[in-house]
């Protein structure tokens, strides 16, 4: 698939697209706390998407799967990675962290973030777990400048990952996004030697690239699983993990956080 540079009319829809997505996240904070269902938090994140005028993203994604996604959002808790369903038998506990990934389709356009939030008070560990993953989106979002190679945000995130002594998951990438949820080019969160074995490929960025950068870090060992709902994602090991991610434009000037509130 080519790369789409967006135009400056096409980063304004996704940036609204940004915006909802942005809110949707920001109610279901509020409504973090020990005793709520993730069925509950998915309810809320639907209704502010729907208020909107937007479309959850990952809701029956992909299309024509057999196994399409059931809910509005990812809801994954302590060892869960990412794509964990909503349930109502899933409730949150004092000390838990959890992690919401949630997608908006606005005008025909797509925004994606996700963040990992504590519930209740967390250990000093578990706190350092959270700072040192939210800190290599940041990283990873300041080497998105336009004329580097991509490679080098996998880097950046890698290297700043492994010296605070966590791991880097291999499997799940950040990615392109725009009238698609998946678009090229991919963005690792690690770069092997052999990069071309793995599929990927790296690019010079450009201004009107838009892609969602998605760090995903593991306490212990990088390896995961998949369960058996052909959903959830875990770590193998069982260690707990953090996941945050936002949809980023390149422009002359710098990034842009398209899912910034």
């Amino acid at each position: 698939m080519a790369i789409h540079l967006k135009t400056p009319e096409e980063l304004e829809i996704m940036r609204e697209a940004g915006r909802i997505n942005a809110r949707a996240h920001a109610a279901m904070r509020e409504a973090i706390r020990p005793g709520v269902s993730t069925a509950e938090l998915d309810a809320i994140a639907a209704r502010v998407i729907a208020e909107a005028g937007g479309k959850p993203a990952f809701l029956g994604y992909p299309p024509g799967s057999p196994h399409p996604y059931p809910a509005t959002i990812n809801a994954s808790i302590n060892h869960e990675l990412v794509h964990g369903i909503p349930r109502p038998d899933r409730i949150l506990q004092e000390g838990d962290i959890i992690s919401l990934d949630c997608g908006t389709i606005y005008n025909g356009f797509v925004a994606d973030s996700a963040w990992t939030y504590a519930v209740g008070e967390v250990s000093p560990a578990v706190r350092r777990l959270l700072e040192v993953t939210e800190q290599a989106l940041w990283i990873g979002i300041k080497a998105s400048q336009a004329g580097r190679d991509s490679s080098e945000i996998s880097k950046a995130i890698q290297r700043y990952v492994e010296e605070q002594g966590y791991s880097v998951v291999r499997e799940y990438t950040g990615h392109g996004v725009g009238r698609h949820m998946h678009e090229e080019p991919q963005i690792p969160n690690w770069w092997p030697r052999r990069a071309a074995a793995y599929g990927w490929r790296s690019v010079i960025l450009k201004p009107g690239m838009t892609f969602a950068l998605e760090p995903m870090v593991n306490a212990g060992r990088p390896e995961t699983r998949v369960l058996d709902d052909h959903w959830t994602v875990v770590t193998r090991d069982g260690s707990l993990c953090a996941h945050f991610e936002h949809t980023i434009a390149v422009t002359e000037n710098g990034p842009i956080v398209l899912t910034a509130p």
